[in-house]
């Protein structure tokens, strides 16, 4: 009997361990699944270039585009954002590089281009275009869902992360900031919040945007958070 005692006590330990360790793993699992998002990454359509429209486009942009957004369209930092970045140009539109073309972006140094005529405008988006490395998955970025956060939470958020290169208001670089204005109408109106989520998360290379989700993000924020900061950024646009 007392053998038996012997062999079975460890046996109960173990399985004791064993099953406390499966809890703190699925513990594990269940705290890392609120900075891993649910939804699938975005398959992309290959983009296609019509190369005497993007020639035609690059004289264009030359004469009119140059003077802030640098040659190449590489923009220069704390005064024109890059055009030619693979993240925003796969993620950016024809209608919204279009539309942000011809009305500008009041309150900031981003004039109308409307004098240009749509012939003109399309083909300056052609010579953008000719600079995408990544597909275009613009349509599925911005079928996602509205962000439906916590604009209390949200400000939070973004004073303490996101206006540290926007500014507090969203204004950008007329206020001295190094990141540009996504606090003013002009931007908030003709983006998705997809469009905003994405840039969150994944960030844009080459630039001082980096990604805020996941462990070697500069901040790992949750889902919810993210659409916090989305939901409050619809309520401020700067005047």
């Amino acid at each position: 009997m007392k053998n038996k005692r012997q062999l079975i006590i460890p046996i109960l330990l173990s399985s004791f361990l064993f099953s406390g360790c499966n809890q703190k793993t699925d513990e594990d699992k269940s705290a890392s699944s609120e900075t891993t998002s649910s939804r699938p990454e975005p398959v992309g359509v290959p983009i296609k270039i019509d190369a005497s429209l993007a020639k035609k486009g690059e004289g264009i942009y030359n004469q009119n585009c140059v003077f802030c957004h640098q040659a190449d369209a590489i923009g220069k930092p704390g005064f024109a954002p890059s055009l030619t970045n693979k993240e925003f140009l796969s993620i950016s539109s024809n209608k919204f590089l279009m539309g942000t073309i011809r009305d500008g972006r009041p309150g900031t140094g981003m004039p109308p281009f409307s004098h240009l005529g749509r012939e003109k405008v399309e083909a300056i988006v052609a010579y953008l275009r000719s600079y995408a490395k990544l597909s275009d998955i613009s349509a599925q970025v911005d079928a996602q869902p509205d962000a439906h956060g916590d604009p209390r939470l949200g400000k939070l958020w973004f004073d303490q992360i996101c206006s540290t290169c926007h500014g507090f208001d969203g204004d950008g670089y007329s206020a001295g900031s190094t990141g540009t204005a996504i606090g003013k109408a002009g931007f908030l109106n003709k983006v998705s919040d997809g469009y905003i989520r994405f840039t969150i998360v994944n960030g844009r290379t080459n630039t001082r945007m980096l990604g805020f989700k996941g462990p070697e993000a500069m901040a790992a924020l949750t889902d919810s958070e993210i659409d916090d900061i989305i939901t409050y950024l619809r309520t401020v646009p700067s005047k």
